[in-house]
């Protein structure tokens, strides 16, 4: 029986469905399957049934899981107990970037890495929301700042704080819309934001709960670029309320309303990551800059 079974195993479990396990794993889905049946064959026991939807535990399986996922926490206990008597921690971090460094306190958070743990490297990649959660997800990025709802179990989530979104109409729909109510917004065309964006799922969210299904113009990937294209006066869309006003002051946007839909900002890193002592670091750091965020 062989570590990297155990974790096919328990990544299949978590995923119910042998080719979403392959690709967080990256190998081939028949590699996935022949780790699974090696390890049936070991144990005597099967331990997934097929479904209509994927694969289903097996009640062996099930009683079998969790002494999996202890094996495996204690080899990665070992490992991090390893590193640690090494002497100074050291390591590479991949981290998925959104939004402004500003509203991220990036630099004051990767000051206080450096300063503390110089032999870790850090490197940034910027992106989109859904975009930096799907490879946090993957364990292509170690980590990284995602706005809205994460519905996977297999990411961890701490939240840093609520942004405040309002809506931004082009200057030429101010006088049709002043007064107006969500009902009036829904007959106007809105800048359609793309699937991965923070923005997608909350206009996605808003239009249901107003029950509102506004023609979308275009599929927009940074918020920026929806601003511009509100300014531009294509259409309206949800927009952070801080820059939404700035705008506005500026005579570039009118902001609709003094209502404003809270979204979370958060840190996300892989939650089996959760005892790594680089995972650690970066969370240490980021209570000295997010103190208000209670950690």
């Amino acid at each position: 029986m062989e570590i990297y079974q155990l974790r096919t195993f328990i990544t299949v479990a978590q995923q119910g469905h042998l080719t979403q396990a392959a690709e967080i794993l990256h190998l081939s889905q028949p590699a996935v399957t022949a780790q699974i049946k090696a390890l049936e064959e070991e144990t005597g026991v099967s331990l997934f049934e097929r479904s209509s939807s994927g694969v289903l535990l097996t009640e062996a399986g099930k009683l079998l899981l969790p002494e999996a996922e202890k094996i495996l926490a204690g080899s990665r206990d070992m490992l991090n107990r390893a590193k640690s008597l090494r002497g100074q921690l050291a390591g590479k971090l991949r981290v998925g970037t959104i939004l402004s460094p500003d509203t991220l306190r990036l630099g004051p958070w990767l000051s206080v890495l450096r300063s503390a743990y110089p032999l870790v490297q850090m490197s940034t990649v910027q992106g989109v929301s859904g975009g930096v959660l799907n490879e946090v997800r993957k364990k292509e990025l170690d980590a990284g700042f995602f706005i809205g709802r994460n519905p996977y179990q297999t990411v961890h989530t701490l939240p840093l704080m609520d942004l405040p979104y309002v809506v931004a109409v082009p200057n030429g729909l101010r006088e049709a819309l002043d007064g107006a109510d969500w009902r009036e917004l829904g007959r106007y065309p809105w800048v359609g934001a793309s699937q991965f964006s923070s923005l997608s799922k909350l206009h996605a969210e808003v239009w249901r709960e107003r029950n509102i299904a506004p023609k979308k113009v275009g599929d927009i990937d940074q918020e920026q670029s929806m601003q511009a294209c509100v300014e531009a006066g294509l259409g309206l869309c949800m927009l952070r309320r801080e820059h939404a006003l700035t705008a506005e002051r500026e005579g570039r946007l009118w902001v609709w309303g003094d209502t404003a839909m809270n979204v979370s900002l958060s840190f996300i890193y892989p939650a089996e990551m959760e005892s790594e002592p680089l995972v650690g670091v970066m969370v240490q750091a980021l209570r000295e800059v997010w103190p208000e965020a209670g950690i």
